[in-house]
């Protein structure tokens, strides 16, 4: 299955695979710098704004799962492509919209599109490469995870402030519509089969009651703050729990008939799998909720541009890349131990981050503040693509729903803490203006990202201890190793 291509195509297909997780990313963050352009030209109101962040996120996270199933059924390539032009298109009707409610719907489609394809782009890599080669293509998804959420700050800026035609925002969604066409024409000579040797079917009711269920989670946690919190927040929470609780009963007695749910509970009896997803889901609610506070912190408290905030950014993406791409070298070289050592060191980065607003009077030096984003950034690039070798070497079932298992839980996570840590963030705001304000309410958001931080130091340290091998390396650890007998 993984010599459908040469050696030489499917390292020149990795990066349209890939570039359906960076649009996604990118997609997910590019909004909020261009926030106050929007409100201004397109007169949107604050509720609108929340949509057009938020409707993206949940509608993204929440349809993964499906998507990844329905990758298994229909085969990955279909989906894959389908997505990218699904993309592409609702990517040209957000740069094309007219009023704010038009954007809002266009985005919704585009959040479904970017669940479609990514989680096909997390399995595609398990189809194309062996497990030679695959721990190297992890880490370049590792690299496209943070860079792509960063760039969304840094290109942003540099779109926005360029004014390409006199479009003003536009241009932020019509960049998609050509990297989509592109990446539909290659994924069309990708490998249509997933890793699967038969093709299950879609467990319907499941689908559409986790799915839902993570909606009504992250619907309130998005719009909830803006309003309130009124009475509809808090039903809606509650629904979302018996739903979810329903719809993992119906999971569990599906799998107790030797039927086919969409999501596996076996795999959580796997230590790995669950300490590698639990770790996973800390990590990123930690980093996007920093990233996202920082933007607030950069553009109302510093008062710097669009173009400079996201410039600001660039250090702490330079350093997620490199990391990344280091990361397998240092693991072959040093042992498991090094995804313990990544999260310490974005812990210390964050633990820098409170120190400094802590301590400076309300007035935070900018080029300490750059020190300490360059910490967390190379800190989450040292671990990510690690922590996802570690999970994707028990990839021995249908690829698209494990993929899709952990994009969602990784995008939800990322979406909740945004939601929560940004809420806490406004609370503690208040009326207040100005730099000062902004760097006591950035304070306490960033010591709530650092308490999540120290749960993925804990949980990793349990992952690796008593291996001496970690995703990087050539061979697989001893707990590892009775899982990869015929994956390949």
């Amino acid at each position: 299955m993984t010599q459908a291509l040469s050696s030489r195509r499917r390292w020149l297909a990795l990066p349209a695979v890939l570039i359906a997780t960076f649009m996604a990313q990118f997609d997910l963050f590019v909004v909020n710098v261009a926030l106050p352009v929007l409100q201004r030209e397109l007169n949107a109101g604050d509720a609108a704004l929340q949509l057009i962040v938020g409707g993206y996120a949940f509608v993204y996270a929440s349809g993964m799962i499906t998507a990844g199933r329905l990758g298994d059924i229909l085969g990955h390539r279909v989906m894959f492509v389908g997505g990218m032009v699904a993309f592409g298109l609702a990517s040209l009707w957000c740069g094309t919209a007219n009023s704010p409610g038009e954007l809002v719907a266009a985005r919704l489609v585009q959040g479904l599109s970017a669940a479609a394809m990514v989680p096909q782009a997390f399995a595609l890599i398990a189809v194309l490469f062996g497990s030679a080669e695959r721990p190297r293509a992890l880490s370049f998804f590792g690299v496209t995870i943070g860079v792509g959420a960063v760039a969304g700050q840094v290109l942003g800026g540099v779109i926005l402030n360029a004014n390409l035609l006199g479009w003003g925002w536009r241009p932020i969604f019509l960049v998609n519509v050509p990297l989509s066409l592109a990446g539909a024409i290659i994924g069309l000579r990708l490998p249509g089969s997933s890793l699967s040797g038969t093709r299950p079917r879609l467990d319907v009711p499941g689908a559409v009651g986790i799915s839902a269920g993570l909606a009504l989670i992250l619907v309130p946690l998005t719009l909830g703050r803006g309003d309130g919190w009124p009475a509809w927040t808090w039903a809606s929470f509650a629904c979302a729990f018996v739903i979810l609780a329903g719809a993992l009963w119906w999971e569990a007695r599906l799998a107790r008939a030797d039927r086919e749910p969409v999501i596996d509970l076996t795999l959580f009896r796997e230590r790995v799998f669950s300490l590698g997803l639990g770790a996973g889901i800390a990590i990123f609610a930690s980093f996007f909720s920093f990233v996202f506070t920082l933007t607030l912190l950069l553009q109302d408290g510093y008062g710097l541009s669009p173009l400079r905030a996201g410039l600001s950014f660039g250090p702490l993406g330079i350093a997620f890349a490199a990391a990344s791409l280091r990361s397998r070298g240092l693991a072959v070289r040093y042992g498991a131990r090094v995804i313990v050592v990544g999260t310490c060191i974005a812990l210390l980065g964050l633990a820098g981050a409170v120190i400094l607003l802590a301590t400076s009077g309300g007035r935070p030096s900018l080029s300490a503040l750059l020190v300490v984003m360059t910490i967390v950034g190379a800190g989450n690039g040292t671990a990510v693509p690690l922590l996802v070798g570690v999970v994707m070497r028990h990839m021995t079932r249908g690829a698209g729903a494990v993929s899709g298992i952990m994009t969602t839980a990784n995008q939800f996570a990322a979406a909740a803490g945004v939601a929560a840590i940004g809420a806490q963030f406004f609370a503690v705001l208040g009326t207040g203006v100005g730099l000062r304000a902004y760097a006591h309410a950035a304070m306490w958001s960033t010591a709530a990202s650092l308490a999540l931080a120290i749960v993925p130091v804990f949980l990793t340290w349990q992952l690796t201890r008593g291996s001496a091998t970690a995703a990087g390396e050539a061979e697989p650890s001893p707990q590892l190793a009775g899982r990869r007998s015929g994956e390949d």
